[in-house]
């Protein structure tokens, strides 16, 4: 995994399926913007994320919230039929790690959704 700034951008390149810049941890899923958003749904609900503001339009949207005394913020883009974006993001400066957590627990939480629908 390799990063570098540009101006006050950080920018990450790693191998794999996440992608790290400005404190996002960005991925891909390989489903409908609808099953990917009540999965970020199903997630701030699952980790008892407080103090939650949702606004949704027709091809994006996101999800602010507070995680303990961090600021999570969780933005959700439609890129094409059957992939969405989702960027996640733990306090001010970003939290890799726990933007993994909370991806493991949207995959997890879109795996039911799917097998349910």
């Amino acid at each position: 995994s390799t990063s570098f700034q540009v101006g006050d951008k950080v920018i990450g390149i790693e191998s794999g399926k996440l992608f790290y810049t400005d404190g996002y941890l960005r991925t891909n899923y390989h489903t409908s913007f609808d099953h990917t958003w009540k999965a970020c749904e199903q997630t701030l609900a699952d980790i008892k994320a407080t103090d939650v503001t949702v606004v949704k339009k027709i091809a994006h949207g996101s999800f602010e919230a507070m995680l303990n005394e961090d600021k999570l913020r969780i933005a959700v883009e439609y890129v094409e039929s059957d992939i969405t974006e989702v960027a996640v993001r733990i306090g001010v400066a970003g939290n890799n790690y726990a933007s993994q957590t909370i991806h493991s627990k949207i995959k997890n939480n879109l795996l039911q959704i799917l097998k349910t629908d």
